[in-house]
């Protein structure tokens, strides 16, 4: 027999299981399809090589969600600064939380530390099933919503289904929803490292010709790396021991943080741009990176899939609260319209600063370094983007800026 449900997310991610936990009191009865069992507990010292950097808006979602001070438990780590500047020149500019009378700019947070946490507060509700570890075989429409087959054989049936599956989403892929992008040629070496100085409580970034190079802190007073650059050189990287590694990033990063002491297991991931057609189609939404994949220079990936869910989460609830069919063409068109321009403006910034600092023609690796002086002296210009970035704005869903179903 076939387990019915309102909804089905395929993805039990960061994404996936934000949007669960913000539909968990609508009133409807949600699955969550996720391929692996997610991890709950890890050794105390151990740092995932996977972390994002959570803006304001995203922690006001947890927040609300109830999930924060299970994330505050397992490790977050605050930071009050940002720090970027050029290889290629002087310029250079520097953000401030205390400028914009704000604690924090934001924090660094591991993925698992926020789907453990968020999993935490789906095993409370009972409207709430997790289905893993599961992968989504095929789906067919029919009469009343869609059917879907599991690899292992058993049938979903549900009146909507998410994607909510990364950005080889099966459920993108078998809707026939078509992407553009292009692939950066970059690979991003990822790793935690020990360095001599402190990092400060504070974001570091310098752009290098082959890429932009992240120091991110961490609680423990150690950095999680992101460096992309070329796939060659990544490989590279990838083989040194790890005393040439430190060496070589210690360098690279112009010893800012002084020697690179120690660094733990590396590895490494391509990047690229991609952004879906559409993200609807008949009783189907995508969210996250299923719908948009962007560079990760300002680390603004997760916040934007958070903002998906919330949007989705509020069209869907303001339906149901309406008797209207939350799954119906013009309920989620309404989801896609809210979201889809915003994506598309931080994809398209993302994409130019990548192109602006990959670019080391003389002439405008002089205009850029000057471009960073000057913005960094326009201090109302400069804190305007900064709490753009924050999500500290009034159009964003009202998980974003406030509680939602009452959770």
């Amino acid at each position: 027999m076939a387990q019915r449900f309102d909804i089905v997310i395929a993805g039990g991610g960061m994404v996936g299981a934000t949007l669960a936990c913000a539909l968990r009191d609508s009133g409807l009865r949600i699955a969550v399809v996720e391929a692996r069992r997610p991890a709950r507990d890890w050794p105390q010292d151990s740092v995932d090589l996977r972390v994002s950097a959570i803006s304001v808006a995203s922690e006001r979602i947890f927040r609300a969600l109830g999930a924060w001070p299970a994330m505050a438990a397992r490790g977050i780590s605050p930071f009050l600064e940002m720090q970027v500047w050029d290889a290629g020149g002087s310029g250079s500019i520097h953000f401030d939380s205390a400028d914009l009378g704000q604690p924090r700019l934001g924090h660094i947070i591991e993925n698992r530390v926020i789907q453990a946490a968020l999993l935490d507060q789906l095993d409370t509700c009972e409207a709430v099933e997790l289905i893993s570890p599961a992968v989504l075989a095929s789906w067919q429409r029919h009469e009343e919503g869609l059917r879907l087959q599991l690899e292992d054989g058993s049938e979903l049936r549900t009146r909507l289904l998410v994607g909510a599956d990364g950005g080889a989403s099966r459920v993108r892929t078998l809707a026939g929803i078509a992407t553009r992008g292009w692939s950066y040629e970059q690979r991003a070496v990822v790793a935690v490292v020990e360095t001599r100085l402190s990092h400060e409580q504070t974001a570091w970034q310098r752009f290098l010709p082959t890429g932009p190079l992240a120091f991110l802190p961490l609680r423990d007073g150690r950095s999680s790396i992101v460096w992309s650059t070329t796939p060659q050189r990544a490989e590279a990287l990838l083989a040194m021991d790890e005393a040439a590694f430190c060496k070589t990033l210690g360098e690279a990063f112009d010893l800012r943080l002084g020697r690179i002491l120690a660094a733990g297991p590396r590895a490494a991931f391509p990047l690229r741009l991609q952004h879906a057609l559409r993200y609807v189609d008949h009783r189907l939404a995508l969210v996250g990176d299923a719908a948009h994949m962007i560079h990760p220079l300002a680390g603004q990936g997760v916040n934007l899939g958070l903002l998906d869910a919330a949007a989705l989460a509020q069209v869907i609830g303001e339906a149901v609260a309406a008797g209207r069919d939350f799954a119906a063409p013009t309920t989620l068109r309404r989801y896609e319209r809210w979201r889809k321009g915003d994506n598309l403006l931080t994809m398209g910034v993302m994409d130019g600063f990548k192109r602006l600092f990959g670019n080391d023609w003389p002439p405008l690796r002089l205009a850029r370094n000057l471009g960073l002086r000057l913005a960094d002296r326009a201090v109302p210009v400069k804190n305007r983007l900064m709490r753009h970035a924050m999500g500290l704005r009034e159009d964003l869903p009202a998980l974003a800026r406030g509680p939602l179903f009452g959770c």
